[in-house]
């Protein structure tokens, strides 16, 4: 059996705001009751991620957290399949309603779009 790589490192992940900015320029968007993802091909040879959850959203920190968590753990499992893009969460107002299960199950949606998308 290989063994894959399902760590989250920084290089994974969208840190400044120019690299958010870019994708915000001229998204392709994926929309549900959970999430609104945005994402924008990138030149290297993997996936990154973002978030932007917002207090108006989810208002206490406890809710932000279990989202942004939520959103990387799924991210770092299925990253391997995603083509080389660059991706930005957003929540919608509905989330923090949701189980953790209808989370993952809304992102792997949007993840498949993405591919299929390519």
């Amino acid at each position: 059996m290989v063994a894959e790589n399902y760590n989250f490192p920084q290089s994974a992940r969208l840190l400044k705001a120019v690299e958010y900015s870019r994708v915000f320029e001229q998204p392709i968007k994926s929309v549900d009751n959970c999430f609104t993802i945005l994402w924008r091909k990138n030149s290297l040879d993997y996936p990154r991620l973002g978030l932007a959850i917002s207090k108006k959203n989810a208002k206490r920190a406890v809710d932000r957290n279990r989202i942004k968590r939520l959103a990387r753990e799924n991210f770092r499992l299925e990253s391997n399949r995603l083509p080389n893009v660059d991706i930005v969460i957003l929540s919608r107002r509905q989330i923090i309603e949701h189980s953790n299960p209808k989370i993952f199950r809304s992102l792997n949606k949007h993840w498949e779009k993405i591919i299929r998308h390519g």
